[in-house]
This record gives structure tokens, sequence and C-alpha cells, in this order.
């Protein structure tokens, strides 16, 4: 039977000398299975594509929009912001959010329900696209009653339904417009 063959190799680390002129005790770290099984396992996925997809489906359907602001500017215009959405997978408050586009008023912006759709602060105008919207719910039954059809809460309102694509016209603050 061979005896495994250990190979001494010269160390090129040298510890740092103290101030006394001796080297110190030092010696590297060493990694241990104690060491080892604290560690997070890392999880790797690898995503293929054959050659047989097209890309149209591997694009999934966006919605356009377009936020419309309360008041006039001071070139005689309302200020327009726009953003896209892939369609189905987001709310309205949500797009807004994201995109940093102002939903509230200011009694809103202290006192809203964080997209509950239990305060009726985050009230929106659908001027164009109310067809690729979902229904109104029973939430936005309850508050918008008595207001316009074309108005919904941002909270309550899906933007598209994952198969459609199209363009959303939205005027923010409706009840400021004059």
């Amino acid at each position: 039977m061979d005896a495994p063959m250990h190979t001494s190799r010269p160390s090129i680390f040298k510890p740092p000398k103290t101030s006394h002129g001796h080297r110190n005790n030092y010696s590297p770290p060493t990694l241990s299975m104690s060491n080892m099984s604290k560690r997070k396992p890392v999880l790797v996925s690898f995503a293929s594509l054959s050659s047989e997809s097209s890309s149209s489906e591997l694009q999934k359907p966006q919605i356009e929009l377009e936020f419309i602001g309360p008041k006039v500017g001071n070139d005689g215009s309302y200020p327009v912001d726009r953003a896209r959405a892939v369609s189905g997978e987001k709310l309205l408050r949500t797009i807004m959010a994201d995109n940093k586009i102002e939903l509230y008023a200011t009694y809103g912006k202290v006192m809203n329900c964080g997209g509950g759709g239990s305060c009726g602060t985050c009230i929106v105008e659908i001027l164009h696209g109310k067809d690729i919207l979902n229904e109104r719910t029973d939430a936005e039954l309850r508050y918008l009653k008595k207001k316009p059809k074309s108005w919904r809460l941002a909270c309550q309102t899906i933007v598209g339904n994952k198969e459609n694509s199209g363009k959303v016209v939205v005027q923010r603050i409706p009840q400021w417009k004059k």
C-alpha cells in the first residue's frame, strides 16, 4: 500500500514583525466544517430560451399611461406624466408610486389608508381606456356611488388583464379640476 504523497512548499506568507524585532504568533484563518455549515446556501437558476421561441411570446402586453395634472401650468396647459406597466400586474396606485407621480391632494397625503380601499382619498378620473381596467370593486361602489362613472379609486384599479394592451389616460385629483 502506497502512502499518500505530501509535498511541502515553502510558505510565501510572512507574518508581520512586532516592534520588538521578532515575529508574532500570527496564523492565517482556516476554514472548518463548522464555519461552512453556518453559511447560507446560494440558489442559482438558469433560464434557457429555445430557438423556437418568438419575441412576441417573450414580451408581455404593455399598458401606456398618461397622468394629467390637476392644475394648469404656467404655460396654460395641464402637465402630463407618462408611465408604462405590464398589463394586469399592478394597481394604478402602485404604478403612480413607482413613477413618483403625485396621487393625493393635501388631506390625502396625510390621511390615506395606504391602499386598503377604506378612505376614498385616491380618486382619479379615467378619461380614456376604462375598458382595459377591472370593474369597480365593492369599495369603489361604496365610496363613489354619487360620483361620475369615470371616477375610480387608484388603490382598487388594476391596469389591464394580462392579455390586453392599450393606453389609459388618467386625470389626477379630478375634484380640483374646474
